[in-house]
């Protein structure tokens, strides 16, 4: 199975980046012990011309790891019919040991390189690089969750065998079974809609208070985060059955195929936006009263605030589209 087209991507884009994540810490050590923008040396200059391919690689990097999150789901639904049992990620994620902690990783990873990537970009929009230090630092922090990734990555692609028995999502995703999502299944539903509820447009308040004062960002950016977490629990517990037109069917994967118009793919893409938008906003504040960047950070912030709200109205229209049209009433459920 290793030479499945989108298993081999995920292995040798894997080693790839991994290696250079390596070699972009190393030489972002380097860059915080010996960084000193006032000096004319000519450590300075070279660590000058090393920081702008050093940031390019990190940026190709995670802008990997952003694309990287797709494709896995993408393969491990694709390989799905490999599986006795399985019909759909779900099933193919459940094969080994490594699966789900991956998917973790992943999303965790994907998060990271978001918040990162602003972070670069507002440095380089000033003209002295003020946050040098700051998103190397960062990058040290975010490495170990990335080099666990790949590892587990590597664990679950590396250990695939086809014909095992594996379960369904039927199985996985219901009241009965001995998991975290069960224990979120077994609360009532109408307790998971009204919390979704809430805070979908409390979050939506937040960022046009922000938006508009330039205030409570740090709050925005708690809620954009919050609201993800709901949003995904609220899409599990709820809104899937409407897509499925089964009240019983509460897969977060199978909304992700063709018979669905890939829907799962456009909600899931409006959460993680809205969440790394939303969180950035939060995480650029402490640079405001930089001088260089008294005047650059406001404005990102704005259309930061504005990419996580439009985020939150695509996942309500696209979800709310699937609840009105389906056939599936639980007034008798």
């Amino acid at each position: 199975m290793t030479f499945h087209p989108g298993i081999l991507a995920l292995l040798l884009g894997s080693i790839l980046t991994t290696s250079m994540l390596c070699y972009a810490a190393y030489e972002g050590v380097q860059i915080i012990r010996n960084w000193d923008i006032s000096s004319g040396s000519e450590r300075q200059l070279a660590l000058e011309r090393k920081t702008y391919l050093v940031s390019a690689i990190i940026s190709y990097v995670l802008g990997f790891q952003l694309l990287s999150l797709f494709l896995f789901i993408y393969t491990a639904d694709t390989i799905s019919p490999l599986f006795i049992g399985a019909m759909c990620a779900a099933g193919s994620l459940n094969v080994n040991e490594f699966g789900y902690p991956a998917l973790i990783l992943k999303i965790v990873g994907f998060l990271l390189s978001g918040l990162w990537l602003i972070v670069n970009m507002t440095d380089n929009k000033a003209y002295d690089y003020p946050l040098i230090r700051t998103k190397y630092w960062l990058l040290l922090f975010i490495a170990p969750f990335l080099i666990s990734e790949t590892i587990a990555q590597g664990g679950y692609l590396l250990s695939l065998k086809p014909n095992i028995i594996t379960s369904c999502c039927g199985t996985l995703f219901t009241a009965e079974a001995e998991t975290v999502i069960s224990d979120l299944l077994a609360l009532p539903r109408a307790f998971s809609e009204t919390i979704f509820f809430i805070s979908a447009p409390i979050h939506m308040a937040l960022g046009a208070y922000a938006y508009l004062k330039t205030k409570g960002v740090y709050l925005f950016s708690i809620a954009s985060l919050t609201h993800f977490l709901i949003s995904i629990v609220a899409l599990i517990s709820f809104i899937s059955i409407y897509f499925y037109e089964l009240p019983t069917h509460h897969c977060p994967f199978c909304i992700l195929q063709p018979e669905y118009a890939y829907a799962g793919y456009v909600l899931y893409s409006a959460l993680l936006a809205g969440a790394v938008s939303g969180m950035g906003t939060g995480i650029l504040m402490p640079f405001r009263k930089i001088e260089s960047l008294q005047s650059v950070v406001p404005p990102i912030q704005k259309k930061l605030t504005m990419i996580s709200i439009l985020s939150n109205i695509t996942f309500i229209v696209i979800a709310g589209s699937g609840i009105l049209f389906s056939n599936l009433s639980m007034a008798a459920y």
